[in-house]
Parts: structure tokens; sequence; C-alpha cells
């Protein structure tokens, strides 16, 4: 552990620790934010109000539109001039929002990146290749600060320029990868091309995030660059990465509590669910100052794993992100995530993990098309062997969906590569789109 007088803390001491940093936080954000002020009024609760961490559901709920709505800096619970930097998210579903962070903010998301590259085996005699975009998104910079704070050797490549990836992967005897989970499979697929066999470098574990991924693409990307593949997560309005991360256990993304209070609540009800059932995850950051939340909803779905973790953090864990509920897709009445569709292609041979999901309207019915890359060694002019994979394919799908769908094989290569965050998802519905 990196810092295990956090880590590994007893639980009762924890909580004392969280409703101590709560307090001061929702006493800065009232002091200091215009919006939390009107909220919590209108609430009828006053930050003294909250003697317990319990107390913490009679808070209102922060959502995505806050931080749209005060664009650019009316969240801010810090002066300008305390905020030594800022980050942005895409702005690919709207407004983009900013967040800012002061120099105690990046200080301490430097030791939780540390925690995180701890977590999957780093130590300070790694080498570490940051391929994670840097500029307004928080994922390249924050795995960046991490590996300096542990003291690593960080080559910040970024994105982009895959060849050149491997070329620096294979000279500079980089032993640990930060990539979204696509791109480091790109990666690996590349230096296959360039007559690389990533097993045989030095690389040795890889931290991967800022996208759903499944369990059988971790076995994909694990067998590809023969290493340890870890799970992180964050996301810009709580952090960045930071948030929780796997340990090499696998068993779930340990929630540094020390700095975030995680709820999981029924998306209809609002109402927290227990812990172990599946729900909307939201977060109360406990140690931000440039710009604090408040049980802020963030769309993406998981659970509470129940239990202790062999690895002696006492953090409780989040299960894998399965989707989010603004990317949940409801066909025909059915909720469907693309992590589902991507779980089911990666178990099944002769297919890539490459796909990509078009919803569009067959008369008043949705209808829904999978695209999928078949592997390379399958030979794309067997008409009776790919007509059997495709029902293989579309069989499988539509038996884990319990929808019906069609599937299109197409050939290796020919969906296009993101050296970022893949999108799965063309939905022409709204748009005329007709099969």
């Amino acid at each position: 552990m990196y810092q295990p007088q956090y880590e590994a803390m007893e639980r009762a001491d924890l909580e004392a620790l969280q409703l101590e940093r709560l307090k001061a936080t929702l006493e800065r954000v009232y002091a200091s934010v215009p919006l939390y002020q009107r909220m919590f009024d209108d609430a009828g609760i006053k930050p003294s109000d909250v003697r317990s961490l319990a107390d913490l559901t009679r808070l209102p709920f922060t959502v995505k539109d806050d931080l749209r709505s005060a664009y650019p800096y009316g969240m801010f619970a810090a002066p300008l001039r305390d905020i030594v930097r800022v980050h942005a998210s895409s702005g690919t579903t709207g407004q983009i929002t900013v967040v800012g962070y002061t120099r105690g903010d990046i200080d301490r998301w430097a030791d939780l990146m540390a925690r995180t590259l701890v977590c999957a085996g780093a130590t300070p005699d790694d080498v570490i290749q940051v391929s994670y975009g840097y500029g307004l998104f928080t994922g390249g910079l924050g795995v960046h600060y991490g590996s300096e704070r542990l003291g690593a050797t960080t080559i910040p490549i970024s994105g982009g320029n895959t060849k050149r990836q491997v070329q620096v992967l294979k000279d500079f005897g980089v032993t640990g990868l930060g990539a979204t989970p696509s791109y480091a499979l790109l990666i690996g697929e590349t230096a296959l091309e360039m007559g690389i066999d990533p097993k045989t470098l030095p690389l040795r574990f890889g931290v991967f995030g800022a996208e759903p991924w499944s369990e059988n693409m971790r076995r994909q990307i694990e067998e590809t660059l023969g290493i340890v593949a870890i799970d992180i997560y964050g996301l810009s309005e709580v952090l960045g990465p930071g948030v929780a991360s796997e340990c090499v256990h696998k068993c779930g993304l340990h929630v540094n509590e020390d700095h975030f209070i995680v709820e999981i609540i029924d998306p209809h009800t609002l109402e927290p669910v227990p812990d172990g059932e599946q729900g909307e995850v939201v977060f109360t950051t406990l140690t931000k100052e440039g710009i604090p939340v408040v049980r802020y909803r963030t769309r993406d779905i998981s659970r509470i794993v129940p239990g202790r973790c062999a690895c002696g953090r006492t953090f409780r864990r989040l299960e894998r992100i399965s989707g989010r509920t603004d990317d949940m897709l409801i066909i025909r009445g059915v909720n469907v995530f693309p992590s589902q569709i991507e779980q089911v292609l990666t178990g099944i041979p002769g297919v890539a993990p490459h796909y990509q999901v078009v919803l569009t309207k067959r008369g008043v019915m949705d209808h829904v098309e999978v695209h999928v890359e078949v592997a390379p060694e399958i030979a794309f002019d067997e008409v009776k062997a790919l007509e059997a994979l495709r029902r293989t394919v579309a069989q499988e799908i539509t038996s884990a969906l319990a929808i019906s769908i069609d599937v299109k094989l197409v050939e290796p290569k020919s969906i296009q590569r993101s050296e970022g965050k893949a999108k799965r998802v063309l939905d022409l519905r709204n748009e005329g789109g007709t099969a």
C-alpha cells in the first residue's frame, strides 16, 4: 500500500474522519457556492443539521446540469487566484463541465493516483508509459502526477501515433502502461503487426479506465500484452482517475473513502439501496477545495461488493462499472448496455473484440444491427464458416439480451479504432435512420 495508515483504517476511525471532513465540506460549499446555498435552503437543511453520516441522505443531489448551468466557474468554492489547474469534460453530450483544482487538490490527487498505481503492483523502479490523452481530459495528467509522486520513471506520450507507442514500449523498457482498455488492445494489435510480440517486452502491468470494459476484454488484454490489467475509476466532476481502483486481486475497485463518500441509489426512486444491490453511483467529495460536490449523481451503474479484500485494504469496493444510465439503450422496452454485448462477443472464438451497435427504425420498431469484426485468422471468403459464425454470434447476443438482433460480420480492422474512448453505439433512431 502507498498510504496504509488510510487505506487500512479501522472502519470506526474512517467514519469519524469522514464525518469530520463532511461537515467541513458542507460549511464551505454553503458559504461559497450560491447554488448549494439555494439547494440546501430549498431542502430546509443547514450544514449544522448534519450530525452523522446517515444525515447525508437528507441533502439534495448534484447533477451534471448543475455544473453546466454554472459554466465556467459558478461551482468553484475557492477564489480563482487559488485555482492552479482547470480540467473539463469533452462536451460530447452537451455543454462542457469545468472543474478547478487548488494546489492542495493537485497534491492529494497525486497521492491517490500513486495509491492506484501501487494497487497495480507499481514501485518507484517502474517505467510507466502514460498513453491517456493529456489536455483538458483528466486521464493523462492524473496518471502522470501519480507516477511521478510514486517516484517511477514517467513517459508522457499521450494518445495517438500507435506505432511510436509500440516503439517506445520496446526501446524504453516500459513496465507499466496507462490507457483506455480499447486503446491498450490497439497497441497490442499494432505491436503484433510490427512483428513485436508484446509478451516478450518488460511490460508487466497496466491501469485501464475511462470507458466501460468487460471481464473478457481484460483477459484479451492480459493475453495479448502479457500483463496484469487493472481497472481504475474516476470522473472529472469528482476528481479524475484516482477515485477508486482494483488491486491485484481484481475483486472490485477500492473507493478511496477517506476522500469520497460513495452511495448506491435506485435511479428511479433516488433512495439508497443496500450493499450488494445494483444502482447508480453517487459521490460526495470530502477534501476537494476547488470544486467540492455533494451527492453527485454519476449515472454510472455498479454495486458495493460485500466483504473485505484479501489485500488488507478496508475501503469498500465497487463492482466494475457495467454501464451508465444515460448510455443505457432502451430497445423494445428492454434495458441494454453495450458492455453486455461486449461480454458476449469477447467469449466467442473467431470474432475480434471490436464492434459497433447500430440502432435504426424498421417501421415503428427499433432495429438493432451489431457489426462485429471477425478475427484475422478467419478467412473472409469461406461463406459457410462465416454464416455459421454469424448465427452463433446472433444466438448468443439474443440469448443474453432477450431481444432479437441482426449481426453483420465485417472484415478485420474495418471498424474505426479509437485512441481514446471507443464509440460503440451509433443511434440513428431519432435521425430518420431506417433499416
